[in-house]
C-alpha cells in the first residue's frame, strides 16, 4: 500500500496531483493507493476511474477523507 497525505500539501497552498500521479505510476497490479484529503477528491476519483481504478471513499472525521484506490481486475 502506498499512502499520500494531501492535507499538508493543500494546507500549504500546494497541489498534490503530481505527487499522486507519480505514486499511481509506481503501483503494482495488486497494490492500493490511499489518499488522505481535507475533502472528498471527486475530480481525482474521476481521473483514476477513467484509468481503470475503483475506489472506496470514507469520511474519517473533521471533514477529512480517506480514499482507497485499486486497479480494476
Amino acid at each position: 500500500m502506498t499512502q499520500i497525505d494531501a492535507r499538508p500539501i493543500i494546507a500549504a497552498g500546494g497541489e498534490p496531483f503530481e505527487a499522486i500521479m507519480t505514486a499511481v505510476a509506481g503501483l503494482g497490479d495488486d497494490e492500493e493507493l490511499v489518499v488522505l484529503a481535507p475533502f472528498e477528491p471527486v475530480p481525482l476519483e474521476g481521473v483514476l476511474t477513467s484509468q481503470g481504478f475503483t475506489y472506496e471513499a470514507a469520511e474519517i472525521g473533521g471533514g477529512d477523507w480517506r480514499v482507497t484506490f485499486r486497479r480494476t481486475p
